[in-house]
């Protein structure tokens, strides 16, 4: 950690439809904080305004850059949507292209402009099999064996499973208030079933073409938005047949639209990006 801690490194403080973000410029210098530090660093004694995710974006040898999350518990994960869409807005700037090409633990996507500070992520395919979320053991993924409640009148059950790149399940239900998203979302974000975790959502479908989702992050509770989030949702209601493969999805922050095109099997993200500020990291701690 001796060069993480001496180093210097500059920062955009971002949001996506208010998902809030620390985007680090680690091309030059590598920055692999530990847990304590992201922690440290999303504390209000910072001083950087608190963040649901810290981004790094480096050097690739495959891609036009690499980007690194981790959640506010410090905790490192494989990707994050509304992340992608800002990472991929400061790419496009700086390398004046038309479209460019972000790695990440989670797959390669690629962005590309969309309008006046908006952009469009190519999400990849999502990963349906149970093994892909992943899951503890064998379901169907349209709908797994999993309820919140009684056994004879359960609160909500039955989610769809999806994989973006990282794991999330999907329930559909109109209760959205903000008690019972923080109470189930801690509930089953650690649930056995789900070794390595998952994201919650709980979608509420309007109409064949809109769900108001709200959705607790793996390592960061109850946020504005989940680009991730977003899309999983939108499979896992396309999939039980609720709407078609588009859908306007309405998240706590503002408005993402997605799409799941039938003949590539990929998804489309296209939202809003906002700079909120700049600054420079001269210590981790």
């Amino acid at each position: 950690m001796t060069d993480t801690r001496m180093g210097q490194w500059d920062y955009v403080r971002m949001n996506g439809a208010g998902n809030a973000f620390i985007v680090v410029d680690a091309f030059d210098q590598p920055f692999r904080p530990s847990e304590d530090e992201v922690r440290r660093l999303a504390s209000p004694e910072a001083g950087l305004g608190g963040f649901d995710q810290l981004i790094s974006v480096e050097r690739s040898q495959d891609a036009d850059g690499f980007m690194r999350v981790w959640n506010a518990d410090g905790s490192m994960v494989e990707t994050c949507g509304n992340a992608l869409r800002c990472v991929g807005w400061l790419m496009l700037e700086e390398f004046e292209k038309p479209e460019v090409s972000v790695d990440t633990l989670g797959g390669l996507t690629r962005a590309s402009r969309a309008g006046d500070l908006r952009v469009r992520v190519d999400m990849g395919q999502p990963r349906l099999e149970w093994q892909q979320i992943p899951l503890a053991e064998e379901m169907d993924t349209r709908g797994i064996e999993l309820q919140v409640g009684p056994i004879d009148d359960p609160v909500v059950h039955t989610p769809g499973a999806v994989s973006m790149g990282n794991p999330h399940v999907v329930f559909f239900t109109d209760r959205q208030d903000d008690a019972f998203v923080r109470g189930t979302g801690s509930l089953i974000e650690h649930h056995p079933l789900f070794p390595e975790g998952v994201n919650v959502g709980f979608a509420h479908v309007l109409d064949r073409n809109t769900i108001r989702l709200r959705v607790w992050e793996r390592g960061a509770g109850l946020t504005l938005a989940c680009g991730t989030g977003a899309c999983g949702a939108m499979v896992a209601a396309s999939r039980r047949g609720l709407i078609d493969r588009a859908a306007r999805m309405i998240l706590d922050g503002g408005e993402l639209f997605i799409e799941w095109d039938k003949a590539s099997n990929r998804v489309f993200m296209t939202g809003p990006v906002e700079i909120e500020g700049t600054g420079q990291l001269h210590s981790v701690l």
